[in-house]
């Protein structure tokens, strides 16, 4: 069996530290512990780096993704790689920020709506499903009356950069129970 592990993000050095690309940084993470170098997909717009399942604790392999569309049309990368893969959406991890929770949140889910986030909207309507894994990492909602979509895209300020570390690290050890120990355990172990 095949697990994607998708980090949602925007590719590019200008929006490597922006909140939106919290799914690369946790994707890095885990390419980085399981010494996994990216390369460039076959047949889609995407980075993939390949990882023996059972580095994981789990049969079969392991492919980390980051899309190299930008986070609006995620799923244009992630349907060809589900393909390719012959992977269900229920096998599918999709790494994201989420303004809904606040800094330092984590939630693991499976399934439910995109609430307004244009990178799970992308992937359901490409998958034809959002019964898919998802890691929620807290971003915060933005102050004041600042649009949504400036606050994602902006950088971290430094004050949070080394909690952030901490919150990226703890959601690459989600990713890595979900696939070894379930959904129930990791939910108790690490939603806040």
């Amino acid at each position: 069996m095949t697990w994607l592990v998708v980090g949602l993000g925007n590719p590019g050095l200008g929006y490597a530290k922006t909140r939106h690309n919290v799914g690369f940084m946790t994707a890095d993470v885990l390419a980085g512990r399981f010494g996994v170098r990216w390369k460039r997909a076959r047949g889609a717009s995407a980075e993939t780096a390949e990882v023996p399942g059972a580095k994981f604790g789990v049969d079969g392999q392991v492919v980390l993704v980051e899309p190299m569309t930008f986070m609006n049309d995620s799923g244009d990368a992630v349907a060809p790689l589900a393909r390719f893969y012959k992977v269900a959406p229920e096998n599918i991890v999709i790494i994201h920020d989420e303004i809904d929770l606040d800094f330092g949140g984590l939630r693991v889910k499976l399934g439910g709506g995109d609430n307004g986030h244009n990178g799970l909207k992308s992937v359901r309507a490409r998958l034809g499903s959002g019964e898919f894994y998802r890691v929620r990492i807290g971003v915060a909602r933005p102050p004041g009356s600042q649009d949504p979509r400036d606050w994602v895209l902006s950088a971290f300020p430094k004050a949070q950069r080394e909690d952030l570390k901490i919150n990226i690290d703890e959601a690459a050890d989600a990713v890595e129970s979900l696939l070894r120990d379930g959904l129930t355990e990791t939910q108790q172990r690490f939603n806040r």
